[in-house]
């Protein structure tokens, strides 16, 4: 029983070494972005270049009309310009791209609606697909819920003003972020990564990644690392830390905004979050020992570089925390030569501080609207995160042992759907039993509460409360969008 109980705290312990380490580089990055400058502008090249603007879509009937609508209306030299449809869709949404591809060329723009005989390779594979059909030097990609400015290329492409860049990013904007509590809280956490993250990185000469989206890549930085690869569910980390691997370099333009549509329902938001971080976890296993084996990189590069690939895993890292917290109440209650090993350990609490301290600086660089605070709004978004920890989870072991699982697009409202219910138009596969272990696990920490309380330990009272309230959040909107 002591040996048990000795490994439950060790096993606490280097978790909180764990999150130590994580919360300290996102102090380190908010201490870069805050001293910052933003980028000077470059010149207006003196002739624009060929571009081509990539489209990939997957029955999108919400929003492929209104996607494609945009891309025409980029204001860039129509002799410059092509833009790629590439359509694996298998719905009516087929139909109504075809008929807006039509349109357009019918106007004299470049635009192809490109279609494959199957969608092998998922989004990697289409983009490598159309990338073997245009002959642009440099490739913009947007997703189906993103509405790029008319200015955008003009505003990108300059940037791109030495040989050795090889892809631009932009800051995701949020169409629907008011829409629901949910939008609010997805945005919250996306604004620290593009207002805080990125900046920071870009201000340490670390390595940046591209979002998959609302960005522009160097033809010849695509082809020399080796093209798009399918054998992670994000192959837009995968490329870039291939292409950085190769020496290219990469900017990060806050000042450019790309607005997009927020996952609005719960199973969306599921389906993304698992995406994104199997995928992580999977680039992570094909790209952390290429890194600290990379010539001349610094020591904080490999560093920054770690924690990035491994950002997914933070997840698995809460979540056994939380499981091995209840039973620390009774060790700590029992087991009073534990004592200055949980006092030593009740340090590691501070490593909230640069978390709160990151999202802060993200908040108040993001304008909150007025009667948006930031301390609740915090708290709920940490408990949710906290209640998304066994789904993430498990998507993250399911990377490391490299499960296969397909590339689950999320689905798409668009500000007017043209289906009845949209909601439910493009029903994600199920989830199985998950709803029911997070309603189950929102109990077994309501018991850590309620053993704090017989044993008059409160110091685990705030993780306790915090995962109830998560796991209980997303028990009862699963129920919810189940009824629905």
């Amino acid at each position: 029983m002591f040996f048990l109980e000795t490994s439950l705290v060790v096993l606490y312990g280097l978790c909180l070494v764990f999150m130590l380490g994580f919360s300290g580089t996102q102090w380190r990055l908010t201490r870069l972005a805050r001293r910052a400058l933003p980028p000077a502008a470059p010149p207006t090249p003196a002739a624009w270049p060929r571009v081509t603007v990539q489209l990939p879509v997957y029955n999108e009937l919400n929003v492929v009309a209104r996607l494609i609508d945009a891309a025409a209306a980029l204001d860039y030299p129509a002799d410059r310009l092509h833009i790629q449809v590439l359509d694996d869709s298998t719905d009516e949404s087929v139909a109504v791209a075809a008929a807006r591809v039509a349109h357009y060329r019918a106007q004299g723009l470049h635009i192809t609606h490109v279609r494959r005989p199957s969608r092998e390779g998922y989004k990697a594979g289409a983009l490598a697909h159309g990338l073997a059909e245009t002959d642009g030097k440099f490739i913009a990609i947007f997703d189906a819920d993103f509405l790029p400015e008319p200015d955008f290329l003009r505003r990108v492409i300059p940037y791109f003003n030495t040989p050795d860049i090889g892809m631009v990013q932009t800051r995701w904007g949020h169409l629907n972020e008011h829409d629901s509590l949910l939008t609010r809280l997805q945005a919250f956490g996306l604004n620290a990564h593009f207002l805080v993250e990125q900046v920071g990185r870009q201000a340490g000469g670390h390595f940046l990644n591209f979002n998959g989206t609302g960005g522009v890549w160097r033809r010849a930085c695509i082809l020399d690392a080796g093209g798009w690869h399918a054998d992670t569910l994000t192959e837009d980390l995968d490329l870039s830390y291939r292409a950085q691997l190769r020496g290219w370099r990469f900017r990060y333009l806050p000042q450019v905004v790309a607005p997009a549509e927020l996952p609005a329902h719960l199973d969306a938001l599921k389906s993304q979050q698992h995406r994104w971080n199997k995928g992580a976890a999977e680039t992570a296993r094909k790209h952390l020992g290429r890194v600290w084996r990379a010539p001349a990189l610094p020591l904080a590069t490999r560093l920054h570089a770690t924690f990035h690939l491994l950002n997914s895993s933070v997840f698995a890292i809460i979540l056994l925390m939380a499981l091995l917290s209840v039973p620390l109440v009774w060790v700590r209650a029992h087991r009073p030569e534990f004592a200055p090993v949980f006092r030593l350990a009740s340090v590691f609490v501070f490593t909230l501080l640069p978390l709160t301290y990151y999202y802060y600086v993200a908040w108040r660089r993001a304008g909150p609207p007025a009667g948006q605070w930031f301390a609740p709004t915090f708290i709920l978004f940490i408990s949710l995160s906290m209640g998304l920890a066994l789904h993430n989870a498990r998507a993250v072991a399911q990377g490391l042992l490299r499960r296969a699982s397909p590339f689950v697009r999320t689905p798409k409202l668009g500000a007017a759907p043209v289906v009845a219910t949209p909601a439910r138009r493009y029903r994600l596969p199920e989830t199985g039993q998950l709803p029911l272990a997070e309603a189950l696990l929102t109990l077994y920490f309501l018991a850590g509460l309620a053993m704090g309380a017989y044993y008059g330990d409160y110091g685990l009272w705030p993780f306790h409360l915090l995962l109830a309230v998560g796991f209980g959040t997303l028990a009862g909107y699963a129920w919810r969008e189940r009824r629905g």
